[in-house]
């Protein structure tokens, strides 16, 4: 019988690193949600020392997901344990995941403590956090650029107090798939009591090769635990992608011979939802979500596929989730079948009201759009969920003219905490001058970093998504706006990420 490969998802924990990708309690609970869908076996929902925020959201996530095992990353010290084990109390199943940096230069530049000193901290750590949960993983930080016989000292002294997972991370991209895959097999046939873990392997991007590594890890050095993230989210350059390495593993079971329990029909959901509450785009021609991965444009390849699919596609698209019908609903449909169609995309709304408001909503874009696609519904509902939340600065409406030779000008009406304002302004643009209407008000100070847009759907009458990434005082947040009108999109954008800048919820960084 084929082993299982356990699927660890950190989209919530290390995915959130990135610059501005930062989200509330009630969009991870949300996306957990969907992680439980997708069938995680683990998900990494936070870092519960880091602030009160993550230990709520964790806290939160612990009370309502049953199926997947729920974890907390955790420094290698008593407060960062307990605060961790505090936020998993309500989980039917937690792992405490700590971890300490091994590296010759992370001990000496950043720790600033002695081999000795590691070495004791990671025992005590693990011996310490195995009091309070029966699952503890270990990670030492910069594990491949580590001194292996070191390393080999900590495992076997952690795995003895212990830890049922060890997790050796490339925490800065710089390994070699080969290489890589020869060290964790080193490692494991060094340490006499590694059978009494489960192995796993951690992999950035930097080098453009997490994947590849994290499956050379599994093939060639026995890991059993993948970590990754959706659309492989992370700061830098990001993460293992998990629906990469997913399909990886079922559409090569010939050369991998691992089972999973992902349901991997539940992969595009996962990845348009990370998408939209986070404003990270998904490039086209990214590999199983992107909007061309089963797109065929070649003459010979379209003539290919509508006489065998299996001459140009390895995998099925409705294997992972995008929808064969595009177009599902228009002005004339009706409550239950707007219901229906949410079941089918994966989306869990908390209550009867919840639905019938985001039908409104629904209504409301069908009166402007002739058809509504899977995208406009989930950004309807990802905006939606935002909106519930209490926020400080809402849009009401926007009018503006720009015509050649004239320099663009605007009006936008928006509130603050419940009370209407109006803003005017000029720009060089429409969307410029809109913000810049916003802000003859607010007075934010914040500098905008970026400015993206994107067609939520193929059409000239699609919504466009606005992202807007602002800085302040040395915070960076995005906002997310979607509308048939782009200059709409981009006020509901920019005042989105302004309620982002008024959390002051402090983060500790974190790597693994």
């Amino acid at each position: 019988m084929a082993d299982k490969l356990i699927i660890f998802d950190t989209t919530l924990r290390d995915g959130e690193q990135s610059p501005g990708a930062s989200m509330t309690r009630d969009e991870k609970l949300r996306i957990a949600r969907q992680l439980e869908r997708l069938r995680v076996d683990v998900i990494e929902a936070g870092f519960a020392a880091s602030s009160n925020g993550d230990f709520e959201a964790i806290k939160a996530i612990a009370n309502v997901i049953k199926d997947s095992t729920i974890c907390s990353l955790s420094r290698a010290n008593d407060r960062d344990i307990s605060r961790a084990a505090e936020a998993l109390a309500g989980a039917s199943s937690a792992r405490i995941h700590t971890f300490i940096a091994t590296s010759a230069l992370h001990m000496e530049k950043k720790l600033r403590m002695t081999p000795d000193q590691v070495f004791e901290q990671a025992k005590l750590a693990v011996r310490f956090a195995r009091n309070l949960v029966g699952d503890v993983e270990f990670s030492p930080e910069d594990g491949y650029r580590s001194d292996p016989d070191f390393l080999c000292r900590v495992i076997e002294a952690v795995i003895a107090e212990g830890a049922t997972t060890i997790n050796v991370p490339d925490t800065v991209g710089y390994a070699i798939p080969e290489l890589y895959g020869n060290f964790i097999k080193n490692l494991r046939e060094r340490v006499p009591n590694s059978d009494k873990a489960i192995w796993s392997v951690h992999c950035h991007n930097d080098l453009g090769m997490a994947v590849a590594n994290s499956l050379a890890g599994v093939k060639i050095g026995g890991a059993r635990q993948v970590e990754c993230t959706i659309n492989g989210l992370g700061e830098r350059a990001g993460n293992c992608a998990l629906e990469e390495v997913v399909m990886a593993i079922k559409t090569r079971r010939d050369y991998f011979d691992l089972t999973m329990g992902i349901d991997t029909s539940q992969i595009v959901a996962a990845s348009r939802m990370v998408s939209q509450t986070t404003g990270f785009v998904v490039q086209p021609n990214k590999a199983v979500v992107g909007a061309n991965a089963f797109a065929h444009a070649s003459g010979i390849h379209q003539d290919g596929v509508l006489k065998a699919r299996d001459t140009y596609e390895i995998m099925r698209a409705e294997d992972v989730g995008w929808s064969a019908n595009k177009i599902v609903l228009g002005k004339l449909s009706g409550r239950n079948a707007f219901k229906q169609r949410l079941q089918e995309l994966g989306v869990q709304m908390e209550s009867e009201a919840d639905i019938n408001t985001a039908f409104a909503k629904f209504k409301e874009l069908a009166d402007r759009k002739s058809e509504i696609f899977d995208e406009d519904i989930l950004a309807l509902v990802s905006e939606e969920a935002v909106t519930q939340q209490r926020e400080q600065y809402g849009f009401v409406s926007l009018s503006q003219h720009s015509e050649t030779g004239e320099r663009p000008h605007a009006s936008i009406v928006f509130t603050v905490d419940g009370k209407e304002f109006t803003g005017e302004s000029d720009g060089n643009g429409p969307v410029d001058a809109s913000l810049k209407a916003i802000e003859t008000h607010v007075k934010s100070g914040a500098e905008m970093v970026l400015y993206s847009v994107n067609a939520i759907s193929g059409s000239t009458e699609s919504q466009g998504e606005v992202t807007v990434r602002l800085q302040n005082s040395g915070r960076v947040v995005n906002g997310v706006g979607a509308d048939p009108d782009i200059i709409v999109a981009s006020a509901k954008a920019y005042l989105s990420a302004l309620n982002k800048l008024q959390s002051k919820a402090d983060r500790v960084a974190a790597q693994g």
